[in-house]
């Protein structure tokens, strides 16, 4: 039985954690959401701008919204990540090969998957299919040259 492992590091700029359950799949997958999560809960608590013009002080509900609209908008993305990481490293390993073929093809499944999920029909669901391979090759391209 494969032993699980929890490691982290920090060193500027980079904070690397690695969690290893012994499935290279779920590992590349976990790690996908848990640094998009991370990123997308901390970007929403620092873009929380509602408090009303001129109040200057903070309730326990509005603080017990905010958290919670964080972690919602942690879970949501960093699930999507999740499987984005899952789906490219899938068809990687499929495939056989390291690509940005891997990306577009684990954007579309990860685009018609959320698509699916969200209780869209036929046409919206290859759309979203479609933009989601689009964003992700075009962001595999723009990794290449940086």
């Amino acid at each position: 039985m494969p032993k699980n492992t929890f490691m982290g590091s920090v060193s500027s700029p980079k904070v690397e954690v690695l969690v290893d359950t012994g499935n290279p799949l779920l590992n590349h997958t976990l790690d996908g959401f848990l640094k998009i999560g991370t990123v997308c809960c901390c970007c929403e608590s620092g873009c929380r701008g509602d408090l009303p013009h001129g109040q200057t002080s903070v309730s326990k509900h509005d603080l017990q919204n905010s958290l919670k609209k964080m972690c919602k908008e942690g879970a949501y993305w960093g699930t999507i990540a999740g499987v984005y990481v899952g789906m490219e490293y899938g068809v990687e390993r499929v495939r056989g090969t390291r690509d940005w073929k891997n990306a577009m093809i684990g954007g579309a499944l990860t685009g018609a998957l959320v698509s699916a999920v969200g209780n869209n029909k036929g046409d919206k669901i290859i759309m979203d299919a479609i933009t989601g391979g689009a964003v992700a090759t075009a962001a595999e391209f723009i990794s290449y040259l940086t």
